[in-house]
């Protein structure tokens, strides 16, 4: 009984931290070039990243989470991505792309003098 017990425990802790390893790394930042094959983003550290894209790629408009748009330059994102398959490969390549479209300022109205 106490053995199967402290074998059941030894697998749990065991087995826990392969759950919390994931292969995905994440790339925070503001897109500064796109092209069908992949995306420039500048982080909030300052640092360019440079991501692949493929037919894969998955889009999620935050603002219009049913639309079937792209990102623009000047766009934020958050790029779910996945190291390069080749062990010396250092590319990332996109799964989900989350974008929200920079935000619009309405040029100022000039005063209108007073009569």
């Amino acid at each position: 009984m106490w053995l199967r017990l402290i074998v059941t425990f030894i697998c749990l802790f065991i087995s826990t931290p392969s759950f919390a390893y994931s292969a995905d790394q994440h790339v925070l930042g503001t897109i500064m070039a796109i092209d069908a094959t992949h995306i420039e983003v500048k982080t909030t550290k300052g640092r360019s990243v440079n991501v692949r894209v493929n037919n894969k790629t998955r889009y999620k408009d935050e603002r219009n989470p049913k639309g079937a748009s792209m990102p623009d330059v000047g766009d934020r994102v958050v790029i779910k991505a996945e190291k390069g398959e080749k062990k010396g490969d250092n590319v990332l390549l996109a799964t989900e792309i989350h974008f929200s479209s920079a935000k619009r300022v309405q040029a100022p109205m000039p005063p209108v003098p007073v009569q």
